[in-house]
């Protein structure tokens, strides 16, 4: 039996610059992010928790990407699902460099960078409002109370 192998990856995280919208030469379009993830770390010295960023590149392709582009800006809260790429170069000096990437399959956006009653904290709200007119509350059954409920 063959080993079966997971590629998959979940963050949460800011984004650290607006997002960056191109297109391939085939048309395809393709929006670079960059989201900051913190990580909390006991300070050797101080005996403090502190929070220590990690930064990851993340990649979205299509339509996705381009909606991307539209809504999101620097300091926005996302949540990448995704799986990591590994790629290797040159750079114009001819130096090897490497670097592991997220290529997302999905993103979504987690609220606003507001100061509000927060003091600055994020405040999760949802993208697409929520319309409560198609329901309706339940009919009650005639004699039908919480005691003959048999559990």
């Amino acid at each position: 039996m063959a080993a079966t192998n997971i590629n998959r990856v979940i963050i949460t995280g800011n984004l650290t610059r607006d997002p960056e919208l191109r297109s391939t030469n085939g048309g395809m379009s393709v929006c670079s992010l960059r989201v900051a993830v913190n990580t909390r770390r006991k300070d050797q010295s101080s005996g403090e928790w502190v929070d220590k960023p990690n930064y990851f590149d993340v990649t979205v392709w299509g339509a996705q990407g381009e909606n991307c582009a539209q809504y999101l800006q620097k300091g926005r809260p996302v949540a990448v699902d995704g799986r990591l790429e590994w790629r290797e170069w040159q750079d114009q000096q001819g130096n090897k460099r490497q670097s592991v990437d997220i290529i997302a399959d999905s993103v979504q956006f987690l609220g606003s960078r507001e100061g509000g009653e927060n003091g600055g904290r994020f405040t999760p709200q949802s993208d697409v409002p929520a319309d409560t007119g198609d329901f309706e509350q339940a009919p009650v059954a005639a004699g039908n109370t919480d005691d003959d409920i048999p559990f």
